[in-house]
């Protein structure tokens, strides 16, 4: 099978997750805390993956200096992209409580927040495909990463879209869409950068992870904090040993 494809499938599959969690949410009510706590075990898993699977391997591969300035690159775009969204009825996109607004309360919030889905979703990709240059494994750990983090991502998002009134159309269609998008990423993460220099490898995995941490910081540390509160630190520390561990046994 050609790496490009097994990196969309890879990107699929971990987009994937978006779905599960989505669907756990809209079928079976999820009391807030418990998913506070998943939303806080993800963002420590994430941060773990960029630490050590795209940071590092970035900077051992490209350099310091490339590594750097796509980090800060990725972050700066996505807080101006998010930013923008928050201005159109997208702030609370993970919000499970009644912090999304409706269609009715703000116009066109519903295609902001599928479009705030979609910039949260497409770095995570991005690294998945990235993984695979040069015909190596894909990074378990990685995959790991996204797919532990999509779940409560899926889960906390559908459960506040659907106290805003949206309907299972408009739930399953969003995170269905992300997860082929998040393929589709993964696999021209892959076939564009096959032949890039190390330099620019670096830089273009430093942008992810800086969009990744500033995602983290912005909108699942946010909604963890919301009710799991003085735990919210000790969950996330977890999540990160896990991730750290899972690392370090399949490397």
């Amino acid at each position: 099978m050609p790496v490009w494809v097994q990196a969309g499938l890879w990107g699929a599959l971990a987009g994937g997750a978006l779905l599960i969690g989505a669907a756990i949410a809209w079928f079976r009510p999820v009391p807030p805390r418990l998913i506070a706590a998943i939303m806080a075990f993800g963002a420590g898993v994430l941060i773990a993956a960029l630490s050590f699977e795209l940071l590092d391997e970035a900077e051992r591969s490209g350099g310091l200096a490339a590594t750097a300035a796509g980090f800060l690159g990725g972050a700066c775009a996505y807080v101006a992209a998010n930013a923008l969204l928050a201005r159109r009825g997208a702030r609370h996109r993970k919000r499970s409580g009644g912090q999304q607004p409706s269609e009715a309360d703000v116009q066109g919030s519903g295609a902001a927040i599928a479009v705030g889905a979609l910039l949260d979703g497409v770095p995570e990709s991005v690294v998945l495909g990235l993984s695979l240059l040069g015909g190596g494994d894909v990074g378990i750990a990685v995959v790991a990463a996204v797919f532990i983090s999509n779940v409560p991502e899926g889960l906390s998002s559908a459960a506040g879209m659907k106290r805003a009134g949206r309907g299972p159309g408009y739930v399953f269609g969003i995170w269905g869409g992300i997860a082929l998008a998040s393929g589709l990423a993964a696999l021209l993460g892959n076939l564009t950068m096959e032949s890039a220099s190390p330099a620019a490898t670096a830089a273009i995995m430093g942008v992810a992870a800086g969009a990744i941490l500033a995602m983290v910081a912005d909108t699942m540390i946010p909604e963890a904090f919301e009710d799991a509160h003085i735990l919210t630190g000790l969950i996330t520390t977890v999540g990160f040993l896990v991730a750290f561990a899972v690392e370090r046994l399949a490397g």
